[in-house]
């Protein structure tokens, strides 16, 4: 079986997903011929026709509008922001209409759409082309969101997201699309929504992240592990809703915990998972909850960029701080 990267992984789920449900077609801007800006429709186009793979406009807002429309109206829709730091256009409509459409109708019409966006930081871009704000989307009722941290995951979560009668923000972290690569079977086989996937088993200290941080985390843990410290990393793959009983429970087992991310610090979805800890796990906590993030400024230009980005030493420092507390 051929490796392949969390691009092709996109690629590869989006291709199966077209074979076996006429309902399922593809919109954004420079998706069909092009195949994307990172290439993640590659071929689409030609294998499913113009009708199934739209190029569109340079509008975000108007992709959005017709995403609902079309999800409204039986269609399952994949539309493609091209970067995070352009689905803003996008919010109204996701925020007032995707968001609502089955509260409002009384469950009688569901959105089944799926908004995609790279995502994140450590490319080298603009700072519009750079962001990390997945907190922004995790306020809204009536949202999932999604952020994988591997190729298979790429590909199983995508299958879940297009399959999901309601509306999912699924981001993809940029910085790791060619990073490395997994044999990705495929099978057509989802993964689980709404559930975090325990990568690593540890009883010193929990590490909790998603997306690309989710490289930094497991290297953390590596070089904590040659020291004697061992930790436990968590993808939460699915911010919302949050599976946080699988994270209490590594926290009721090694009592502290880390998390990391890569959006600034003031308000990001981290500050929520640290609120319910402290509600819901106060007395197995030994020592209070620390949270590697970015800082609360917009991303900075290449030269600052990665010292920006939560790295394996600010990790370990965070880890080291939680472990000095008796």
């Amino acid at each position: 079986m051929a490796q392949i990267t969390l691009v092709e992984a996109v690629t590869q789920a989006l291709a199966y997903e077209m074979a076996h449900d006429d309902s399922v077609v593809v919109l954004g801007e420079d998706v069909g011929v092009n195949g994307g800006v990172f290439r993640a429709t590659q071929g689409l186009q030609e294998k499913f026709g113009e009708l199934r793979v739209l190029d569109t406009p340079l509008d975000e807002a108007t992709i959005a509008g017709v995403t609902v429309g079309l999800a409204a109206q039986g269609m399952k829709a994949v539309a493609e922001a091209q970067f995070e730091g352009f689905i803003y256009p996008m919010m109204e409509q996701i925020a007032c209409h995707a968001a609502r459409m089955r509260n409002r109708t009384r469950g009688r019409i569901t959105v089944p759409a799926v908004f995609r966006a790279p995502w994140g930081g450590g490319i080298r871009a603009p700072e519009h082309h750079s962001e990390a704000n997945e907190h922004l989307f995790t306020n809204i009722p009536g949202l999932r969101v999604v952020l994988p941290s591997s190729p298979a995951r790429a590909y199983g979560l995508l299958l879940a997201a297009i399959r999901d009668p309601d509306p999912v923000i699924f981001f993809e972290p940029k910085r790791i699309y060619r990073q490395y690569k997994e044999e990705v079977p495929d099978d057509g086989e989802a993964l689980p929504l709404d559930v975090c996937f325990v990568l690593r088993d540890g009883t010193d200290v929990t590490l909790v992240t998603w997306g690309s941080q989710v490289k930094e985390c497991l290297e953390t843990a590596d070089e904590l592990a040659a020291e004697g410290i061992s930790a436990e990393v968590i993808d939460v793959a699915t911010l919302t809703p949050l599976d946080f009983d699988t994270i209490a429970e590594s926290v009721q087992k090694t009592g502290r915990c880390v998390i990391v991310h890569e959006a600034p610090k003031t308000a990001g979805f981290g500050a929520e998972i640290a609120a319910r800890l402290s509600e819901e796990c106060f007395y197995d906590l030994l020592a209070p909850v620390e949270r590697v993030t970015g800082f609360d400024t917009h991303i900075p230009l290449f030269r600052l960029e990665m010292k920006y980005m939560p790295s394996v030493e600010r990790i370990t420092a965070a880890v080291k701080r939680t472990l000095a507390v008796s």
